[in-house]
């Protein structure tokens, strides 16, 4: 019986030969009449168009030797045709020594660009047929394959002994996927190799025989089936099933059949479910194959195939650390120190045995690999193991180094060492350990004398400070203003400024510049200050460059700043204070130096000039004076002009200028001069000053001008008195008329507040003609009034109460003449106390007033009680 590997087609061929067809989805068996007469003993299926209705082209080989090719289909045949055979050719015959031989298997395989293998056995000869078929023509079958060269035989392997048959099997490890590998049960043994189909001519690859155990004596019990798994190879003899290893040959497991159940028939493999089973003509047997691949690691360690042992048991750590050991042993034994290393690294064996031997054979680079990959295992939490290595491959970096500097022969290998120290030194797995034992790394680089490793190491570590310490020790300051620069610490830019300054400050002030408002400058006047001790012009140009730039650039109002920049202008630049002490104003609170000190500065220095100008700002007019004088007399003049409120000082001023002209530069000219520029200044008061044999011709027109003043100031003052005196009679006038103005109440009238009758209570009239109860005049007035009046108003209520007098009507009539009665010692009268309260409540119609004015934006609610008010309407 043949079976396709779709379960759908099923061959049976019978001894008469003859052979029938059973489809799955059919209900009959059908008789192939094509294939009457030919004794069918192998079948080989067509995987990839075979179907469930129809099978593809596929070969049939005979007990002859012949190939024939044929499709068989489930559909019912046409009028003229009921086959289910569509057709049976002869593409190939076998020969085995001349003579025919039975095709005892045949398996047809598709490789790469789309080339087909086809493998068919006889006896002792196991055939490959290669070749591809023309694009379009696979459904018209193989025969393409079989004449492509007529007059060459096929590739063919073949072996003396002889079974009387031979089976082939493969191995597939997916489903729908291409065999792996083959064994081919014939006379000498079993015939394995794996199947390569990248190979051109053969599919066959690392091929071997194994001979068939010694138990087995093919003469008296031949095996009768083999089936193929990944590791071995099950054989089939009448009475057991052998298990043969095939790494390596040998018998792993035998299994022995009761004689009740009969001889085993045949064995065979399910592709699909991986299950094997073997039946007998009584009973049927399954096997299921569970972890074998369990013991490979160990066969392939043993053939030192390490690769692939690390494969098999890599979910299996105590067998992987055997294999690895067993590598890395093998490797050290081969002098292959490096790969020994890596493996070594990844074992558990002892850290010290290892290192020990590789420090015992010399091998530095293999025990720095060793250590490497030792690091790199290690957890985050084994601190102290990390240290241990980083310190100890920290060293041998550092010995490698030595050894090769200086060579030149070696200076690739030096430079590639040094860029691994490098990556080893930047890496972030070590870089909080590295940090944690600084100090440590540091002494080892410096016990070594490089210096290059250990400012790029700080640079890691960013201990910049170091960095720029080692190069303002080699003088390198470019160097360490580049590093300042780069990294912009503030705190650094502080501590080596004054270092700096003394020898690159052009470079440092541009470096402070563009760092602008980070750095305080307050800070920097130490460094600034240092240019003192070596006097260099270079540097003090360049303090007063920064200086400016805080100043007018970043607006800097630190006291001591401005005082700074001021004591430089003082000493170095003269020319630049004036303008610096103008531009910064004449406001005091506007000032940010201190006046004071910017005094003294100016005296000390002799910059009179400056001196007059802070004169003026700290108002010291008469002081100002007085030193302008020594300077310029119309500098002096501007200054007494400043104060304009205090004309007495203006002209005390005026005539210290005036003594000055007179007495010290004896210019009468110019002191007329004086006299006319200042009014205040008459020829009387300069008339003192001159000597006692001046001639009158000089003081003339200035007496002259004098009298004519004093003349016409007279008129003035008659003109005043006579406008004066007509001014009173028009305002006694007013007051008689306004005494005997007066206002006419009806009886109907009422108040304009509480709308009720106006004459049952004391009232007011305004002349508006708004009138108003005394008390509701009070009670309107009295939330609009200040404080400081209301409590006023209180006050003066209280005492016109204590007198136990009724208060009567406020209109003007006076009736009574007790009011005028004063209260007592001291104490205001009745008729002063109505006339105050009148003049708080009564100074303004309420509605007509400012009051009225400025309630406009008052609101409706006192905020304060806002919250009651909303609470009752709800």
């Amino acid at each position: 019986m043949f079976l396709d590997p779709t379960g759908s087609h099923l061959l049976l061929a019978l001894t008469t030969s003859e052979c029938l067809y059973v489809n799955r989805n059919a209900q009959k068996v059908r008789s192939l009449s094509r294939w009457k007469g030919h004794l069918i003993e192998s079948v080989g299926w067509n995987k990839l168009l075979g179907t469930e209705a129809s099978t593809g082209p596929i070969l049939v080989g005979t007990s002859q030797g012949q190939i024939f090719e044929s499709e068989i289909s489930n559909s019912e045949g046409s009028l003229f045709s009921t086959n289910v055979d569509q057709y049976f050719r002869l593409v190939y015959t076998l020969h085995e020594e001349g003579n025919v031989s039975p095709v005892c298997c045949l398996e047809i395989e598709r490789g790469v660009e789309e080339k087909y293998f086809i493998v068919a056995t006889t006896q002792k000869r196991l055939f490959q047929f290669v070749g591809r078929i023309p694009e379009g023509t696979e459904q018209q079958g193989f025969g393409s394959i079989f004449n492509q060269n007529p007059d060459h035989l096929p590739s063919f392997q073949e072996f003396p002994a002889n079974l009387g048959f031979s089976e082939i099997a493969f191995y597939t490890p997916k489903l729908r996927s291409s065999p792996r590998s083959f064994a081919w049960m014939m006379g000498n043994g079993v015939f394995y190799g794996t199947l390569d189909y990248s190979r051109p001519s053969s599919l066959l690859s690392d091929t071997k025989v194994w001979v068939y155990p010694s138990d087995i004596d093919i003469k008296t019990s031949k095996p009768i089936s083999i089936v193929l798994t990944q590791f071995h190879f099950l054989l089939l003899l009448p009475d057991r099933v052998k298990v043969v290893c095939t790494l390596n040959g040998q018998v792993v497991f035998e299994d022995v059949f009761p004689d009740k159940f009969g001889p085993l028939k045949r064995m065979v493999k399910d592709s699909t479910a991986g299950l094997i089973w073997i039946y007998t003509e009584q009973a049927v047997f399954r096997y299921h194959i569970q972890r074998e691949a369990r013991d490979v690691w160990q066969m392939y360690m043993n053939m030192m195939k390490f690769d692939l042992a690390k494969e098999y048991c890599k979910d299996r750590p105590e067998c992987l650390d055997v294999v690895l050991a067993k590598e890395a042993e093998y490797c050290f034994q081969n002098k292959k120190y490096l790969e020994s290393a890596k493996c070594y690294a990844l074992t558990q064996n002892y850290f010290e045995e290892i290192a020990l031997k590789f420090i015992e054979a010399k091998q530095e680079e293999a025990l720095k690999e060793f250590l490497v990959k030792k690091l790199n295992i290690l957890k985050p939490s084994e601190k102290t193991q990390v240290t241990l290595l980083v310190t100890w491959l920290t060293e041998l970096y550092l010995n490698r180094l030595g050894t090769l500097e200086g060579e030149d022969s070696k200076y690739s290998l030096y430079k590639e060492t040094k860029e691994e120290f490098h990556k080893f030194l930047s890496s972030s797995r070590i870089k909080e350990c590295l940090f944690s034992n600084r100090t440590i790394i540091y002494d080892l680089l410096a016990s070594h004398g490089n210096t290059e490793d250990m400012v790029f190491f700080a640079v890691i570590m960013q201990d910049y400070e170091r960095v720029i310490a080692h190069h303002c020790q080699h003088d390198d300051y470019d160097a360490a203003l580049n590093v300042l620069s780069k990294h912009c610490n503030e705190e650094l830019f502080y501590k080596f400024s004054p270092v700096l300054m003394q020898h690159i400050p052009k470079k440092l002030v541009d470096a402070w510049i563009l760092m602008g408002s980070r750095l305080d400058a307050k800070r920097l006047i130490p460094a600034l200050v240092n240019y003192s001790q070596i006097g260099g012009t270079q540097q003090t140009n360049e303090a007063i460059r920064y200086m400016e730039f805080c100043v007018y650039q970043l607006e800097v109002t630190e006291q001591a700043i401005h005082n700074y920049l001021l004591s430089l202008y003082a000493e170095y630049r003269p020319e630049s204070l004036l303008s610096y002490l103008e531009e910064a104003g004449t406001n005091p609170s506007m000032i940010y130096y201190d006046l004071k000190y910017a005094l003294r500065l100016c005296a000390e220095r002799g910059h009179h000039r400056a001196c007059v100008h802070v004169y003026k700002i700290m108002e010291l007019y008469e002081e100002a004076v007085d030193l302008a004088l020594q300077v310029d007399v119309d500098l002096a003049k501007s200054c007494a002009d400043l104060p304009e409120d205090d004309e007495e000082l203006r002209k005390k001023l005026w005539l210290k200028i005036a003594r000055h002209v007179v007495q010290e530069e004896k210019d009468v000219k110019k002191a007329m001069v004086c006299l006319s520029s200042c009014s205040l200044l008459k020829i009387e008061d300069v008339l003192p000053f001159f000597p006692d044999f001046v001639t009158i011709d000089h003081f003339k027109e200035a007496i002259c001008s004098s009298l004519e003043e004093y003349n016409k100031h007279i008129e003035d003052l008659k003109k005043e008195m006579e406008e004066a005196t007509e001014s009173a009679k028009r305002i006694r006038e007013d007051i008689q008329e306004m005494r005997n103005k007066y206002g006419v109440v009806e009886a109907h009238e009422k108040c304009a507040a509480c709308d009720f009758p106006l004459l049952n209570r004391p009232f007011f009239l305004f002349l508006c003609s708004h009138m108003f109860h005394y008390d509701c005049l009070v009670q309107k007035v009295s939330p609009h009034l200040s404080s400081f009046k209301r409590s006023k108003l209180e006050d003066l209520q209280k005492k016109l109460l204590a007198t136990g007098q009724p208060t009567k009507s406020h209109h003007r009539s006076r009736g009574v003449d007790a009011d005028a009665v004063s209260l007592g010692k001291g104490q205001p009268s009745r008729q002063q106390l109505k006339a105050e309260i009148d003049d708080i409540i009564a100074a303004e119609c309420i509605y007509c007033g400012e009051l009225m004015i400025k309630s406009i934006d008052k609101p409706f609610i006192d905020p304060q009680k806002y919250e009651e008010e909303m609470a009752s309407w709800l």
